[in-house]
């Protein structure tokens, strides 16, 4: 069967597969790939009962090496006062757990934070932070 990851829980590994407006859980065991699942990827998977076994991505979602986000927008975004102090570039690069920290920790230090987006700058320029969320390189 064909379907789209819905959910993906990196906590419990387990996530859920939309499939001709049938639901299907797989746990990350059934999973065929070296890179954790993406949600609304495009998989191929044997479905049985409520469960999806075998999930394999297809199509263009195998090669994740394709560049999407922009190292420059990711740079402005850091260095920018207001959106580094809210971690712009790693929302923009889709760390949202971290962003959510480091945004917290800017608030809580009352700006004395602001020093994580400037090292995150320097780490961006110098090629140390080098891809997205997904794996996927900088352009």
């Amino acid at each position: 069967m064909i379907g789209k990851i819905k959910s993906y829980d990196e906590d419990t590994q387990t996530g859920v597969i939309k499939s001709d407006e049938q639901f299907y859980e797989f746990h990350v065991s059934e999973w065929s790939e070296p890179v954790l699942p993406i949600i609304d990827s495009d998989v191929l998977f044997e479905g049985e009962g409520a469960n999806a076994t075998m999930v394999t991505l297809i199509g263009s979602y195998m090669d994740h090496q394709e560049p999407v986000k922009s190292r420059i927008i990711a740079l402005s975004l850091a260095l920018f006062p207001l959106t580094g102090f809210f971690a712009g570039h790693r929302w923009y690069l889709g760390f949202y757990k971290l962003a959510v920290i480091q945004s917290l920790v800017c608030i809580a230090t009352l700006g004395f934070g602001i020093l994580w987006p400037i090292v995150d700058a320097f780490l961006l320029y110098s090629g140390r932070i080098c891809k997205d969320q997904q794996g996927r390189p900088l352009k």
